[in-house]
């Protein structure tokens, strides 16, 4: 478990691509006493992949640095700022195309006012179309990194979506729906009529320099 004295340092590690370096790596990080929190690797068709980490360690950089660019296949070990740094809390915005749009002119106009304070919230958006699509993308936010929020924007939703909004809900994340037909907004946290509306209240639900809990607030549907 990562205590208050662990630091997060992100690291792009280059290795042969034989896949024997990834191992080492992981082993590397244990034996230190530190603990891998993400992972990917690039260019994974390439001789010479790059292994994106990030680990939660109360170590020195430089004592995890050494201990792995001595490692046999590992030619260079960069140091970078962690992706929570760069691009901070995240917003996905699901479903159809037109309502995706609005939602995201008011979550990026209101994100762009808290990160000019020093927030870092940043929106993704998905236009889809079938409840099995969308389902799955719900289902698929809870494995991003960095994800605190889901907004569903559509005119009708429910089934296997209603299932997947309380999976994620389970697991911590907040879902905003538009007012629409379907068990959706009997799911969600929060359920607004105005697209635009619900993309601010989006980011102002994530937003630590906003005063706005979304567990205060006397009704849930806007």
């Amino acid at each position: 478990m990562r205590t208050d004295a662990d630091n997060v340092l992100a690291l792009a590690i280059e290795v042969e691509g034989d896949g024997a370096a990834l191992r080492l790596v992981s082993e590397a990080v244990a034996a230190l006493g530190a603990r891998i929190t993400w992972i990917s690797i690039l260019d994974a068709q390439a001789p010479v992949e790059t292994i994106a980490i990030e680990i939660a360690t109360s170590r020195p950089a430089t004592h995890i640095v050494d201990a792995l660019a001595g490692l046999d296949g590992v030619r260079s070990v960069e140091t970078n700022h962690p992706h929570r740094h760069v691009f901070g809390k995240r917003i996905v915005i699901i479903g159809g195309g037109s309502q995706v749009g609005q939602v995201v002119v008011g979550a990026v106009s209101e994100a762009d006012r808290h990160n000019l304070r020093g927030e870092r919230i940043s929106v993704d958006t998905i236009p889809l179309v079938g409840e099995r699509q969308i389902a799955e993308a719900v289902l698929a936010t809870a494995r991003l990194p960095r994800v605190e929020a889901v907004v569903l924007a559509g005119a009708l939703m429910g089934g296997e979506i209603e299932r997947s909004v309380r999976t994620v809900q389970a697991k911590g994340l907040l879902v905003i729906s538009l007012n629409m037909a379907g068990s959706v907004p009997d799911a969600a946290d929060l359920v607004v009529t105005d697209p635009v509306q619900a993309g601010v209240m989006a980011v102002m639900a994530v937003a630590k320099t906003a005063e706005f809990d979304v567990r205060r607030l006397g009704s849930r549907r806007f």
